[in-house]
Parts: C-alpha cells; structure tokens; sequence
C-alpha cells in the first residue's frame, strides 16, 4: 500500500486525494479550513487542520516517508512556493504542485517541485483532442518506470473476465482498453464482468518489471 499526503483542499486537492483513497492508498488529507477536512474525512486515512506554512508542524508528520505530495493551494503564489521549498528540505522525494501560470512553474521547480500541474489547461488539452481525433487513444506521458504494451493475451486469461484474473492484485497491473477484431472496436476501460477473448489485443499500464511478469506467460 502506498503513502501520499495532499495538501490544499479545493476541487482539485478534494478530487485527487479521494481518487487516490479509492484506489487503496493511505491519503493524509490537510488544509487550514475545517470545512474542507471534514468533507475529505471519509474519504482519507487521516484528514487534518494544520497550516502547511509551519515547516515543524510538517515535520512532525514524516512525509519523507510519502510516495508523494500533491500541493494544490488556491491561488495565493507565495503560499505554494513555501512549502514546496520546505517539503524538499524534508527530504520528500516525489513533489506535485499545481501551478497558475508558466512563471509560478518556473519558481516552483526552483523551489523543488518536481512535477507540476496545470489542471486547467491539461483538461483543456485532453478534452480539444478528444473532440478532434476521437479515434486515437489519449496521450500518457510515462516515466522510465512504466510501460504500455499492447499484446495478445497468453492462454491462461482466454475466457476468463477481468474480474476472475485479478490482475491488479497478481500482477499490479491495469488493462485500460481491448482492441476487437474488425468490425468489433475498441473497448476502452473494459468493465470488470469483460471476458478475454481470442483475437483480443491487450493494452496493459503498469511498472516495467511488472510487465515482464505478463509477458513470461507468453
């Protein structure tokens, strides 16, 4: 199971720390309005009124021990760009912050943000290319540590539903579409209940050393 914290809980903080907690992660939720922890409580491991602002009050909760730290503070600049400088002291490894325009990027980086988002204009991106060209998948940037392969499945998974081999449990990885053969389509996020089937073509999200496991079975 793995760690995340995020920090700052508007639309976007609320949404990715409880699709994170739906996923299965433990999500420590914070925000200096209680309001808003109270929402995400049920929906995080631990939700928590503090002011992220306060580099002690942050190290107290280990978060060099996160796989992550998503920082989605609203739109006062300087308050981002502080605990991003604090978060990289504290040694956290993998840092998220959500950015308002190209120059807060640039600080943020500076600062120690390791990856930024810009929710809007990404959205924005996906959704202009997936009226343009609705037949091409959606592009995924991926890291070093990740593939996406498409492959035919091995005999053990023909006529057998998703939900029967459990991949994400025995392999950690995800099936996100199945090409049909022709005249048959695309199924993209085949749904639990989806039988493989002969002539079925794969296409498999997960880590590199993952993916080899699946594909020793071929």
């Amino acid at each position: 199971m793995k760690k995340f914290t995020v920090i700052g809980l508007g639309n976007f903080g609320f949404h990715a720390a409880k699709a994170l907690f739906e996923e299965g992660n433990e999500v420590i939720a914070i925000d200096t309005d209680r309001a808003k922890v109270q929402a995400i409580d049920p929906y995080a491991t631990e939700a928590i009124v503090l002011d992220a602002t306060d580099k002690e009050a942050l190290r107290s909760l280990g978060l060099e021990e996160m796989e992550a730290v998503i920082v989605s503070t609203g739109t006062r600049i300087s308050i981002s760009i502080m605990i991003c400088l604090y978060l990289n002291e504290l040694g956290v490894k993998r840092i998220l912050a959500k950015a308002l325009d190209p120059d807060h990027e640039k600080i943020l980086r500076k600062v120690g943000a390791t990856e930024v988002i810009h929710p809007e204009r990404d959205m924005a991106i996906r959704v202009s290319r997936s009226l343009s060209r609705p037949n091409m998948l959606d592009f995924i940037p991926l890291s070093d540590d990740f593939d996406l392969i498409q492959i035919e499945p091995p005999q053990e998974f023909l006529h057998h539903s998703l939900k029967d081999l459990n991949l994400r449990a025995r392999y950690n990885v995800h099936i996100i579409a199945i090409k049909k053969p022709a005249p048959k389509g695309f199924v993209l996020v085949p749904p639990a209940d989806y039988e493989i089937q002969v002539g079925d073509i794969l296409m498999i999200l997960g880590k590199s050393g993952d993916i080899k496991k699946i594909k020793v079975l071929m």
